[in-house]
């Protein structure tokens, strides 16, 4: 891949060099039309002199005399002697001098056509093979005529020198100009590679932030981003340590007591007494496979910057009413009453993330399971709008005061000393929050706890949105 040094530096030469083009154009176009003004200004000086020549009082001996003195030097520059030689173009001007019909004097170069049919002025004309600009001056008070002109392929020829003139500085000094934008880039991305070596040099179990002094505007953004990045990464060691130390703990006991009840069954003297311990540990293994269950799950959902898994539309009703079947054996047990109070006509599909509403269902009715007394009913009611779902749970438990409400929410907060190992409503809570929901505890009309549950719709397509 090319470097963002080679792509600046081929752009910038790019833009330099049709920049240079552009005005190269424009500026031969301007001197070739200047140039072109002093050649004709230089023809009508050129004639203005002769017509002077003409006009002097002089007797017609010196006159004749004169002129021939003028063609014998004008003659002289044709000669290839280098004693006589002025320039090179010299011998490409030429001018014609007329009275009437008659050719009074003529340089050298001049064609031998006459020109002196051309009308006043400027004009241009080809004469063997050659173009000529021609100036025709015509003197006052006389017959005569002065005819100055010049081959346009020696304009043309001195024009494309004066322009290739012009150009060769910056043709010739385009690889200096390389060189100084190579090192003039290179020094401007200092800083990018120095913030490159300083993370390819990073110790990976350091996630403190970048330094963003001094440093450029441009990779201050870029240095903000990764900062950002590494707050994520260290929050989300942090969760994991967290995990790690509150799984242990939260294990700990439930393994002592269950290696307890086992030592016990191992040690029992009589059956009864055995019968009694192995049922301890069956319970035992039980909550300590619910506990299990439950930390994965809250480690599932606890990264909230996780990408959230593939949509699923879920009919809620439906999922409802097959976790309260999974859950009557629980509540059988205890002899509990599980009601569902729900319209069957109305619309209960919903995006949620596959099984979460399964989830929901089970901790909060299995919280209720285990706060309510024997032969209590739980009643789950479920309301559908257009915006989202309504999931509330009734137990006839001995409630959690207002002032707590907020506490128990948090993750190993119990209500109660046989309350479990306090992780459900903090699953419940996690759930809502990723289906852009809200949770809230409040007391139910006939005594014990009620959990209000809003989700929304389509919670996941907005979510997706946002990001």
């Amino acid at each position: 891949m090319t470097s963002i040094r080679q792509r600046t530096l081929g752009l910038a030469l790019l833009v330099f060099g049709v920049s240079m083009l552009v005005i190269g154009f424009i500026s031969y176009r301007y001197a070739a039309h200047e140039i072109e003004e002093l050649y004709d200004a230089s023809l009508a000086q050129n004639a203005r002199l002769l017509e002077g020549l003409l006009q002097a009082p002089l007797p017609d001996d010196d006159r004749d005399i004169l002129l021939n003195s003028l063609e014998e030097a004008l003659l002289r520059a044709e000669q290839s002697d280098k004693r006589f030689a002025g320039h090179r173009y010299e011998s490409k001007l030429a001018f014609q001098l007329w009275e009437e019909d008659r050719l009074l004097l003529r340089s050298a170069s001049a064609p031998h056509t006459p020109l002196v049919q051309q009308p006043a002025g400027y004009s241009t004309l080809t004469v063997n093979e050659y173009a000529w600009r021609v100036y025709v001056l015509d003197v006052p008070n006389s017959t005569k005529r002065v005819v100055v002109s010049e081959r346009e392929d020696v304009r043309g020829e001195l024009i494309s020198a004066v322009a290739l003139r012009t150009l060769m500085p910056d043709l010739i000094g385009l690889p200096f100009l390389t060189l100084l934008l190579w090192w003039s880039i290179g020094w401007g991305l200092a800083p990018l590679s120095r913030l490159a070596e300083q993370i390819r040099n990073r110790d990976p179990h350091n996630l403190k932030p970048l330094p963003l002094y001094p440093m450029p505007q441009e990779l201050g953004t870029i240095a903000g981003a990764l900062n950002r990045l590494l707050e994520r990464l260290r929050q989300l060691r942090v969760r994991e340590q967290r995990f790690i130390a509150d799984a242990a703990h939260e294990l700990r006991t439930p393994l002592a007591v269950l290696d307890l009840h086992a030592q016990n069954a191992l040690a029992a003297d009589n059956a009864e007494d055995r019968e009694e311990s192995l049922h301890h540990l069956r319970s035992g293994v039980a909550r300590s496979t619910r506990l299990v269950s439950q930390l994965l799950t809250l480690a599932r959902l606890d990264p909230e910057e996780e990408p959230l898994p593939e949509l699923r539309y879920a009919n809620v009703l439906l999922e409802t009413q097959e976790t309260l079947a999974k859950l009557s054996p629980l509540a059988a047990e205890r002899q509990q009453q599980l009601l569902l109070d729900a319209d069957e006509h109305a619309d209960w599909r919903m995006e949620e993330e596959p099984g979460a509403i399964e989830t929901l269902i089970q901790n909060l009715v299995g919280n209720a399971i285990q706060h309510s007394p024997d032969q209590s009913t739980i009643t789950v009611t479920l309301d559908a709008t257009p915006q989202g779902m309504t999931i509330m749970v009734d137990d006839q438990g001995p409630g959690i005061p207002a002032q707590a409400r907020s506490r128990v929410i948090e993750r190993f907060q119990r209500a109660g000393p046989g309350a479990g190992a306090g992780l459900g409503l903090s699953i419940v809570e996690r759930l809502v929050k990723r289906h852009e929901g809200l949770l809230r505890l409040e007391e139910a009309p006939n005594g014990g706890l009620r959990v209000r549950a809003v989700v929304a719709r389509d919670a996941l397509t907005q979510r997706q949105a946002k990001e």
